[in-house]
């Protein structure tokens, strides 16, 4: 399923469909500042954490669950904030769906992953991980549920919504209604002192190790799109080669493990080759002189079972190529 987009014009229709609290939250509930809830629906449960891990999916769940699918979920730490609401009666999944999904989009959510019914993988699997537990409040028929995951990107921090729209399947207040299980998790704010290493460090580097590695260029979120704010790193690499006009350099992009081998390896060979497409194009350096190369998850500098290491690892690394002849 595709992001669907959102127009001027149907944005504040959209919109008109979320509201305020309802007198039958649960007590101590809220909703969260950043995604607002759809108009008369109530808290049935409500859940915080100040810190803990979260995997969240990124693909779709064939037989076996996340254990067989690592390349369908992202792991994240963070604060979580776990809502689930009762929409009102007579409103389709659909409908409620397509509200969040607009919603989310206005609020400025990138998305993820987005499917529905077969599109997620396997019924039973998909549903058992959305809903996190079995309780009557979800109890979703697995013949009509919807998800999405989304991030925003701010500067204290990420934040990642899991989105999980289903029919109740079950007895009681909540049968055949739209049910909406919506986890907000809110990633600590990547440290990013000394990210920009400046030319004459990565002389330095290269003279003792032959290679560098550096994390001021960064990359959009599974792709090989260089961001904006990588301009100060770039501009010192330009600097580097400019001032070293002898000096070949392989350029290399490392992963984290997130994700398939060969992927992962596809993705950080176009990275890299989006770096030397850049010195090339924006600096003028000598296409001669830079080798893009893709090593994927293959050489990791930490762990991957933390999101600080991966972040570790999620790096291009400049290597010395020695003159040919």
């Amino acid at each position: 399923m595709r992001w669907t987009g959102i127009f001027p014009a149907t944005a504040v229709a959209i919109l008109l469909c979320f509201g305020a609290a309802n007198a039958q939250d649960v007590e101590g509930s809220a909703d969260h500042p950043l995604v607002p809830r759809y108009e008369g629906s109530e808290i049935v449960k409500y859940e915080t954490v100040s810190f803990t891990e979260y995997p969240l999916l990124t693909g779709p769940l064939e037989g076996g669950g996340i254990e067989a699918n690592p390349e369908s979920v992202l792991e994240l730490e963070g604060a979580l904030t776990r809502i689930t609401y009762r929409a009102p009666a007579e409103r389709s999944v659909l409908e409620v769906f397509r509200n969040y999904e607009q919603a989310l989009a206005a609020a400025g959510f990138k998305p993820l992953f987005a499917c529905d019914e077969a599109e997620c993988g396997s019924a039973y699997d998909f549903a058992n991980f959305a809903e996190r537990d079995r309780s009557m409040d979800i109890w979703g028929d697995k013949r009509s549920h919807r998800y999405l995951s989304a991030r925003l990107t701010r500067g204290e921090g990420d934040v990642y919504v899991s989105l999980y729209v289903t029919k109740n399947a079950s007895g009681g207040p909540s049968k055949d209604r739209s049910m909406i299980q919506l986890d907000i998790i809110e990633l600590e704010p990547m440290e990013r002192n000394m990210v920009v290493v400046e030319a004459t460090a990565m002389e330095q580097d290269l003279t003792a190790d032959g290679r560098v590695a550096i994390y001021g260029i960064l990359f959009d979120f599974d792709s090989d799109a260089i961001s904006p704010e990588s301009r100060p790193q770039l501009d010192e690499v330009g600097k580097l080669l400019t001032d070293n006009p002898d000096l070949d350099v392989l350029v290399v992009g490392h992963t984290d493990a997130q994700g398939a081998l060969d992927y992962n390896r596809d993705l950080s060979e176009r990275r890299a080759a989006s770096v030397v497409e850049a010195l090339v194009g924006d600096y003028g350096v000598a296409a001669e002189r830079l080798t893009p190369v893709g090593v994927g998850m293959a050489a990791p500098v930490a762990s991957n079972r933390t999101e600080e290491g991966r972040a570790l690892n999620r790096r291009v690394e400049l290597v010395e190529r020695p003159a040919e002849g």
